[in-house]
């Protein structure tokens, strides 16, 4: 029994994180009844960054060239660096304006139950990048999760090891938020981390 292409398409489509067989089969409609322009301008997007999109020799996050942007900027000050889990997280650190390091991106996290440990996500690597003799603070910038959790101790260890300052992302109640909405967790760690 073959597949039709429209199939193919919707099978394709629930690739993507958070797209269930309903939600995909929406978006191929949409692409084929109303958009079918935007649907082929999407198909080369995608066909020119897989064959362009590589990961940049010095931070490891997605770049066209051998070195990102960020890399490259001259103005960044080199004596801190943040370690983030993927290129998502990286960007939004720059959207808030108020990180102006660089950035080395794991493209992961440990995670002993899918068997990824630090030697995985290139810790050794990193170890050689934060020992350049410029970075003087390492900040990990890690999820919050027992994942992410367990990849800054992991790292803290190695760089500690090494000499360098490490840090941590404060945790916290979010701003706009009242208590009695936030986790106990939370609500936890932001008394233990207060200032």
């Amino acid at each position: 029994m073959s597949t039709s292409h429209l199939d193919a398409l919707i099978d394709a489509l629930r690739k993507l994180p958070g797209v269930g067989v309903k939600s995909a089969q929406r978006m191929a409609f949409h692409l084929l009844q109303h958009d079918r322009g935007g649907a082929q301008q999407i198909a080369r997007a995608l066909e020119q960054a897989v064959q362009s999109v590589r990961h940049c020799s010095r931070c490891h996050t997605f770049t066209d060239d051998e070195v990102c942007a960020i890399c490259r900027d001259t103005t960044r000050d080199a004596r801190q660096l943040c370690v983030v889990e993927t290129p998502a997280d990286q960007a939004a650190l720059e959207r808030t304006g108020s990180y102006r390091g660089y950035y080395y991106v794991l493209m992961g996290r440990i995670s002993p139950l899918d068997g990824v440990g630090a030697s995985a996500l290139g810790a050794s690597g990193l170890l050689v990048r934060a020992s350049d003799g410029q970075v003087e603070e390492v900040i990990l910038a890690t999820s919050f999760t027992a994942e992410g959790e367990a990849t800054a101790h992991v790292l803290a260890e190695g760089l500690k090891a090494r000499g360098l300052k490490v840090t941590r992302l404060a945790r916290g109640v979010p701003a706009g938020s009242e208590l009695e909405y936030v986790d106990l967790s939370t609500i936890a760690h932001a008394l233990v981390d207060r200032r």
